[in-house]
């Protein structure tokens, strides 16, 4: 597909085939949620079939967040210095044929193995379609995209567990795993024969700002590349800050379906039904998050780090409600808030990420992100809380998650006070059409 029309100021390409660019990332950003999340609506027929314990099965979830953490950064390296979309494109292809070889397991051993290939697959997505969309739209719209972009991931978490466990309940949890694996396949074809942005050089400027002089640029030494992210306190409180939040909304897309299974005797069909539409909420939460940003940040430089930790406090309160004080309907009424508030973080932090570095390193600033967050939380919230609910019971472990939102908040308040001073640091630079 050709980039036709006029180019509009901030834009590298036309905003129809910009537009393009973003679905297919929209898509696979999608199946990949898809994949990742359709196995924990099938944990009690796999219980039941292989006697496994919640910590195990939570693995299952921790596997994909381990493989990740592996292998981000050096995945990461290739998006950024290479290509945007061979390596998406081949990244989509891998996960998918790994959720494929799922359906053929015979233990969980074998299971625990596909799981860690999906990881593989994904271990740059998120990276490079950060830099992707940073490179493709202007700044100032940063934060919005972004945040519609990530709500591909609610919406994929939410078909993956409604889906697996409709599917599970009439062809077998095999099954599941098969056909959700199919369209993931067919949208990685279509990004193989899609447009990319140029390699942006790795050069800095080495003289000071001179208004109406140009400045000389030289090539970034090993020192002025670790400077780029360790020099940057408020880049280092957003990863920590995305961690926390991520510890709280991975532990509940993995055991949301179990808690309403065990606490309210439903079947796990209706348990996933239930879980994806608190889940499905934050498909409203992350756009609202990212169009409350951009429009804050014009009036407030600091607003991407200030609104996550305002809402982190928000979240915060609801998840005590729901799992602490309230039942029944009232419980859930405030899950269904969680669900929207908890996500507002993504697109105002993953936006800090893309602005607080140096044009050509996007992808490994994201990279970073995954790995501190995917490390530290997505990987060991699923063993935490599974670990916590063998000891007691899966409500009491819930109940621990408003203690992490709000050590979230306190690390994105932190990073919020350096934001001006670091953005100072970074160089500006014009983005170019490629092939």
């Amino acid at each position: 597909m050709k980039s036709k029309g006029p180019i509009p100021e901030g834009y590298i390409f036309s905003k129809g085939y910009t537009n393009y660019l973003f679905s297919l990332l929209f898509l696979l950003y999608m199946f990949d949620y898809i994949d990742r999340m359709v196995v924990t609506s099938l944990f009690p027929f796999i219980k039941d079939e292989w006697g496994l314990t919640d910590r195990q099965l939570g693995s299952l979830v921790s596997a994909v967040y381990w493989s990740i953490v592996a292998l981000t950064l050096p995945v990461s390296l290739l998006v950024d210095r290479w290509s945007r979309r061979r390596t998406i494109g081949a990244m989509a292809v891998l996960w998918s044929l790994a959720t494929a070889a799922a359906a053929f397991t015979k233990g969980f051993g074998q299971l625990f193995t596909t799981r860690t290939f999906i990881g593989i697959g994904e271990a740059g997505y998120a990276p490079g379609g950060s830099a992707m969309i940073s490179g493709l739209y202007p700044e100032k719209k940063r934060s919005w995209m972004m945040g519609l972009w990530n709500a591909a991931i609610p919406l994929g978490s939410a078909i993956g567990v409604a889906l697996g466990g409709i599917i599970a309940a009439n062809w077998g949890w095999r099954s599941a795993f098969g056909i959700v694996a199919v369209p993931g396949l067919i949208v990685a074809m279509l990004f193989f024969f899609s447009k990319d942005y140029k390699t942006v050089e790795l050069i800095k400027s080495s003289s000071p700002r001179v208004k109406g002089q140009k400045r000389e640029k030289t090539k970034m030494s090993t020192r002025d590349l670790i400077r780029e992210f360790a020099d940057k306190p408020s880049l280092i409180m957003a990863y920590l800050g995305m961690t926390a939040t991520v510890f709280v909304t991975t532990s509940l897309l993995t055991w949301l379906p179990s808690y309403f299974e065990r606490f309210y005797d439903i079947a796990p069909k209706q348990a996933g039904t239930k879980a994806s539409l608190v889940m499905l909420l934050a498909i409203v939460g992350a756009p609202l998050g990212g169009y409350l940003t951009d429009r804050w940040h014009r009036k407030r430089l600091n607003a991407r780090l200030l609104f996550p930790g305002i809402t982190s406090i928000i979240a915060a309160g609801f998840c005590f409600l729901a799992f602490v004080v309230f039942k029944d309907t009232l419980q859930y009424v405030f899950l269904l808030l969680f669900g929207m508030t908890v996500t507002m973080f993504i697109p105002a932090s993953g936006a800090a990420t893309q602005d607080l570095v140096h044009p050509g390193l996007r992808a490994i600033s994201y990279a970073l992100a995954v790995i501190v967050q995917n490390l530290l939380g997505s990987s060991l919230g699923p063993i935490v809380i599974g670990g916590i609910s063998d000891k007691s019971d899966l409500g009491t472990a819930l109940g621990i998650l408003p203690i992490f939102l709000l050590i979230a908040a306190v690390f994105f308040f932190i990073g919020s006070l350096f934001y001006k001073k670091d953005l100072d640091k970074v160089e500006v630079m014009e983005m170019e059409a490629g092939e």
